[in-house]
C-alpha cells in the first residue's frame, strides 16, 4: 500500500504549513517545471576544461592500513556487484539497472521527470532503494580504492558506471532528476570521483574531456539554481544542495555560470548551516542522523572551498565546530549518539569500507580540522575520509587566529536550546532526557511524537532503546508505528499521539515541551524535569533522576487533568531479554561475553504486558538502520488517571 501524499486534503494540509513567500515561490517553481517540459534549458559548449582541485601529495600515503584494508575488501565486494541498500541484498550491481526497485521488483515509469509519481510505490517502487544507488556514493568507494591500490579495475568499474548512467538518465528525465538532494549528493560524488580518479589516465577523457559528462554536470546545477528546497522544507535538503553545487562550481568551475552558482550557494550554504543548527550545535531537526548528515555535508563544501582558494565565512567554520563538539559532547562511552528522530541512513561524503565507524570518523576529522578538547571522548578507530579531508582543509586554529571563539570547558550535559539532557552515571550509564522542540520548520518534517521520552544504555546496549526509523514511503502503518507516541519511551494519552500527524513527513500541530530543572552538578545525583502540552489540557510533567550510588534511573510521571486512558511505554534494545512478572521485570544481556542484568520496576497502578514483534497492529519492534527491523521487547503499562497522579518507575543495574 502506498503512502498518499498527493490526495487533496494532504495538499491542504501541506499548504497550511507554508508561508506567503513560500507560496509564491512553489508557483514560480510550477512554472518554471511547465516551461522547460517544452522548452528545456540548453547547455554552454565547453572547452579547455581543466580539473586542479587535486588532493595534496601524501594525502593517500596518509591512509592507516587497516583503514585501507577495509576499503578495498569493500570495493572487491562491489566489484563482484554484491552490495546492500536498506537492508537489501544486491548482486547485480556489476551490471545495474538504474530505475529498478529490488524490493519491489518494480521498475520506476520513463517520462518528463515532475510527471513521475515517486511517492507511490505501488507505481514506482520503493524510491529510497532507486535513488540511493544513483548517489553514486559506492563509486566514491571505488574511486577511492582506485587512489589507494592504483588498480585500473576499480577505475574503469567507475568510468562504466558514469558512463551508463549518464547515458540512461539524460536530463530531465525520470525518478532521478526529481528531488534536490539526491542531485546535490550525486554531485559531490562526481567531484570526488574526479580528484580520487586523478592518477588514472582516463579520467580526464571520462570528465573534462566528456560532453556527455559536462552537459550532466551542468544540468545538475541548473536544475538546483532552478528549484532549491523553500520555507518549509528548507532542512537538511537545502543544505545537500546548496553544499553538492557549491562543490561542483568550485571543483567543475567550466561553465559561465560557475562563479555565480558557487557565489550563490556560499550564501545559502552558509545561511542554512546557521539556520539549521541552534547556538549549542546540535542539528535543529533534533534528528541525530541528519546531524550527522548536515556535519558531513559542511566539511566537504570547506575541502571544496581551500581546495578552490575561496574564502569562506567564518560563520561556516563556527558552525562546524559547534556541531562537533556538540556530538563530541552527547555520544556514549562506545561513541554511539542519541537515536533521536528520523533516520535514513543518509551519507554526505563515502569512501570507506564497511566496519568503519561513522561517529568515531566525525570526531576524528574533527579532532584534525579544529582540535580537540580535553574532555573529548577518545577516538581509537581508523578511517579513510578523515586524511584526505584533512590534507584540504585549513586548520581552524589558523583560519581562526584573532578571533575569540569560546568553546565548552567542560563536557556539556543539557544544551538548553535543544531541549536536550545527557545524564551519566557509572558503568557507561548514560540516560537521554528530552525536552527540546517537536521538529524544525513548521512542517517538523522528521519528528517524531517522542516528547519527554528517555533512552537509557549501559556501557553502549541500549536498554530503554529509542526503537528508530524503519522506513518513509509505502508502509504507512510502519511509519506511524515508529514515529508515534506509543513507539517511544514515554507516556500516551486516550491512545493518540501528543502532536497531530498530516502525512509521513508533515506534522499538523506539534507538541511543546519545556525544561522546568536540570541538576547535574551534584556528581552523586542528576536531575532533570520537563514537561509538555501536546494532551491538553491535561498536562504530562515528568521527572528524571540517576543516582550513581545505587546506580539507579528514577522516572516519575505525573498527569494533571480529567480522567484518561493511559499507556506508559518502555522499549526494550534488541539484545535485552525480559522476564515480567506483575509489574516487575528482570531484564538481561550479554556484553563482550559477560552477563549483564538490571531489574525495572514498573508502576503498580498500571497493568503490564510484553509485546514483541506484533504486526497487528505493530508493536514491539527495533530498527537498526533504515528499511531494517527485528523483534525487540516492548512493556506497556495500561490504566487511568484522573485528576493528579503519580507513576514512578525505578531502573536498577546489577554487577558490574
Amino acid at each position: 500500500m502506498s503512502v498518499n501524499s498527493g490526495s487533496a486534503g494532504w495538499y491542504l494540509r501541506r499548504l497550511s504549513r507554508m508561508g506567503p513567500r513560500e507560496v509564491g515561490g512553489r508557483v514560480g517553481d510550477a512554472v518554471r517545471r511547465r516551461r522547460w517540459r517544452s522548452a528545456r534549458p540548453v547547455a554552454p559548449s565547453v572547452t579547455g576544461a581543466r580539473f586542479t582541485a587535486v588532493l595534496p601529495a601524501g594525502a593517500v600515503a596518509a591512509v592507516p592500513p587497516d583503514a585501507a584494508k577495509r576499503l578495498v575488501a569493500e570495493a572487491d565486494r562491489l566489484m563482484a556487484g554484491r552490495a546492500e541498500f536498506f537492508g537489501v541484498l544486491r548482486d547485480d550491481l556489476a551490471d545495474p539497472d538504474w530505475w529498478h526497485d529490488p524490493k519491489t521488483g518494480r521498475r520506476a515509469p520513463e517520462g518528463y521527470a515532475f510527471d513521475v509519481p515517486y511517492r507511490d510505490e505501488d507505481v514506482t517502487g520503493d524510491i529510497k532503494q532507486i535513488w540511493e544507488p544513483s548517489r553514486h556514493q559506492y563509486l566514491t568507494v571505488l574511486a577511492a580504492a582506485y587512489a589507494v591500490t592504483g588498480d585500473e579495475r576499480y577505475a574503469e568499474r567507475v568510468a562504466g558506471h558514469l558512463r551508463s548512467w549518464w547515458a540512461s538518465n539524460p536530463p530531465l528525465r525520470g525518478v532521478h532528476w526529481v528531488s534536490g538532494i539526491e542531485l546535490g549528493i550525486r554531485l559531490l560524488s562526481w567531484v570526488w570521483v574526479r580528484r580520487l580518479l586523478d592518477g588514472w589516465p582516463g579520467a580526464a577523457a571520462l570528465f573534462e574531456d566528456n560532453p556527455v559528462a559536462l552537459k550532466q554536470i551542468w544540468h545538475h546545477q541548473r536544475w538546483l539554481a532552478a528549484f532549491p528546497s523553500r520555507g518549509s522544507s528548507a532542512n537538511n535538503h537545502v543544505v545537500a544542495e546548496t553544499a553538492g553545487q557549491f562543490a561542483a562550481a568550485c571543483a567543475f568551475g567550466w561553465f559561465p555560470s560557475s562563479a555565480r552558482w558557487r557565489d550563490d550557494a556560499l550564501r545559502s550554504l552558509e545561511r542554512q548551516l546557521r539556520a539549521n543548527t541552534f547556538l549549542s550545535g546540535l542539528n535543529r531537526e533534533l534528528a541525530t542522523e541528519y546531524h550527522g548528515l548536515v556535519l558531513e555535508l559542511g566539511l566537504a563544501a570547506v575541502a571544496e572551498a581551500d581546495a578552490a582558494g575561496v574564502a569562506v565565512p567564518p560563520t561556516v567554520r563556527l558552525v562546524l565546530l559547534r556541531m562537533t563538539d556538540a556530538l563530541a559532547a552527547v555520544v556514549d562511552d562506545r561513541l554511539r549518539p542519541p537515536r533521536q528522530g528520523d533516520a535514513d541512513d543518509g551519507h554526505g561524503l563515502v569512501v570507506d569500507g564497511a566496519g568503519t565507524d561513522r561517529w568515531a570518523s566525525l570526531l576524528a576529522t574533527g579532532d584534525a580540522v579544529f582540535g580537540s578538547l580535553p574532555w573529548w571522548p577518545a577516538v581509537a578507530a581508523t578511517d579513510v575520509r578523515t586524511p584526505l579531508l584533512a590534507a584540504l582543509i585549513r586548520p581552524y586554529a589558523k583560519e581562526g587566529a584573532g578571533q575569540a571563539v569560546s568553546r565548552p570547558a567542560s563536557r556539556p550535559a543539557h544544551f538548553s536550546d535543544a531541549g536536550l539532557t545527557v545524564l551519566r552515571g557509572p558503568a557507561g550509564i548514560w540516560c537521554r532526557c528530552d525536552g527540546g522542540p517537536h521538529g524544525f520548520l513548521s512542517i517538523a518534517a522528521h519528528a517524531h511524537a517522542d516528547a519527554l521520552s528517555v533512552e537509557v544504555r549501559h556501557d553502549g546496549v541500549d536498554v530503554l532503546a529509542d526503537p528508530g526509523t524503519f522506513c518513509y514511503h509505502g508502509q504507512p502503518a510502519w511509519r506511524r508505528y515508529f514515529r508515534s507516541t506509543l513507539g517511544h519511551n514515554t507516556l500516551e494519552l486516550d491512545g493518540a499521539d501528543q502532536s497531530v500527524s498530516g502525512g509521513p513527513f508533515l506534522w499538523t500541530r506539534h507538541a511543546r515541551s519545556r525544561v522546568l530543572s536540570v541538576d547535574v552538578s551534584d556528581e552523586g545525583v542528576s536531575r532533570w524535569c520537563a514537561e509538555h502540552d501536546g494532551y491538553g489540557p491535561s498536562v504530562h510533567r515528568r521527572r528524571v533522576e540517576l543516582t550513581a550510588a545505587s546506580r539507579e534511573v528514577r522516572v516519575v510521571d505525573e498527569v494533571r487533568g480529567p480522567r484518561r486512558a493511559v499507556r506508559l511505554s518502555y522499549h526494550l534494545g534488541p539484545a535485552v531479554a525480559a522476564d515480567l512478572v506483575d509489574d516487575r521485570a528482570v531484564l538481561t544481556w550479554t556484553r563482550d561475553g559477560e552477563e549483564r542484568s538490571a531489574v525495572l520496576d514498573l508502576p503498580g497502578e498500571l497493568s503490564w504486558r510484553a509485546h514483541r514483534g506484533e504486526t497487528n497492529p505493530p508493536l514491539g519492534w527495533y530498527s537498526p538502520g533504515f528499511g531494517r527491523k527485528e523483534p525487540a521487547t516492548t512493556l506497556v503499562g495500561t490504566g487511568f488517571t484522573d485528576g493528579a497522579r503519580e507513576f514512578t518507575t525505578v531502573l536498577g543495574f546489577r554487577g558490574r
